[in-house]
């Protein structure tokens, strides 16, 4: 029996859902200090994401990027690799998405797919830049990436000055053709017959009408699955995660490191890439805008990715999550007033939790090597 238990316990899943359990019960804790009841307030977070359709829908536009963008993290975790410009990758990918998809004018479902193709290489070589400087000088990777951020950052800023991309006087760029939006029955609900449709239908005239639902979500889903066969039953997928797990071993097995480190920081890119080219498209106002901070989702990446312990399937569930989380602190702040902030500190103590499991699991193999090298 306690072997099982001790197995059970060992097992990532289980640890993560341990990690997530803390999480809720330092953030009870927080708002008992702060004066709030935690079941009220837990009770409506829960309530107020289930309370009417467009609420579930708003969530699941904060999931998409959050899945991409985790995925990125964690696909290149895998290599060992820390990739921190997610943000600035998403923001590539975003630039690229709206500079193309302004100037294109191809049929509806070709515009799209060049534009996430075009996003994909554009924020892929940006993040093969990174890659590039660890595989052929050490640079770490930390440090470049989180350089590259800010070069993303004001780059879009000085875009929105460019004559033909920014629009005079304004915060924004041109928008992409609105025949390359993803969003759900975007023509549809413009012609008369969708009009009359939705105006005997209010639920479905709420969705479609008040919110930027859109099939983002599907197509970051379907990514994910395609990263985890990827991983897991390709031979680059196999030498990825050698050269992740003993990059001395790997090569000494005649894995080419280098080479896997710069495509793995291709792909990660790419793939933060692709979450901004489908913000873009998905979103209003289809278009840059001027920043004074990042909007964040590269580094809620880093996030779902650590709360997924770098599993590609685990992203969907925990960018849903997260995104839970995000949407049911913004509630618990409106509608009785406890700070927000308490989801960010939740959020955090899953993420130290689940970082300490991995840490104690460590130590755990190493002292299990020592007694066998010692006989015991």
């Amino acid at each position: 029996m306690k072997y099982k238990i001790a197995q059970l316990l060992n097992k990532a899943v289980t640890k993560i859902i341990l990690a997530i359990i803390l999480g809720f019960i330092v953030g009870a804790i927080v708002l008992a200090f702060a004066g709030y009841n935690p079941f009220d307030c837990y009770s409506m977070m829960v309530t107020s994401i289930f309370s009417s359709p467009l609420n579930i829908v708003q969530v699941m536009i904060l999931t998409m990027p959050n899945i991409l963008t985790g995925l990125s993290v964690a696909f290149a975790f895998k290599t060992g690799l820390f990739n921190i410009g997610a943000e600035g990758q998403y923001l590539v990918g975003a630039m690229a998405a709206v500079i193309i998809g302004s100037k294109l004018n191809l049929p509806p479902g070709i515009n799209i797919i060049v534009i996430m193709i075009v996003a994909i290489l554009a924020a892929g070589l940006y993040g093969a830049f990174a890659g590039l400087l660890k595989a052929k000088f050490g640079i770490h990777e930390v440090i470049t990436t989180i350089m590259l951020n800010w070069i993303a950052l004001y780059f879009n800023n000085y875009l929105i000055s460019v004559p033909g991309i920014g629009i005079k006087n304004t915060q924004y760029s041109v928008a992409i053709n609105h025949n390359a939006w993803t969003n759900l029955l975007v023509n549809w609900k413009e012609t008369p017959h969708g009009q009359a449709f939705l105006a005997s239908h209010q639920t479905l005239s709420t969705i479609l009408l008040a919110t930027d639902i859109n099939y983002g979500i599907i197509i970051a889903i379907a990514v994910a699955i395609l990263i985890w066969f990827v991983l897991y039953k390709t031979t680059f997928g196999y030498q990825v995660r050698a050269v992740g797990l003993n990059k001395d071993a790997a090569e000494f097995a005649g894995i080419g490191v280098k080479k896997n480190i710069i495509m793995t920081m291709f792909i990660a890119g790419g793939l933060a890439g692709l979450a901004g080219a489908l913000q873009m498209a998905g979103s209003l106002p289809h278009a840059l805008v001027t920043l004074a901070a990042s909007p964040g989702y590269g580094f809620n990446g880093i996030t779902v990715a650590l709360m997924a312990n770098s599993s590609p399937v685990g992203c969907i569930f925990t960018a849903l999550l997260l995104s839970g989380l995000q949407f049911g602190g913004s509630t618990i702040q409106m509608n009785l007033g406890a700070p927000s902030e308490v989801v960010n500190i939740m959020i955090g103590v899953i993420v130290f939790f689940v970082a300490v499991a991995s840490m104690f699991t460590m130590i755990s193999e190493k002292m299990k090597k020592r007694r066998v090298k010692n006989g015991h």
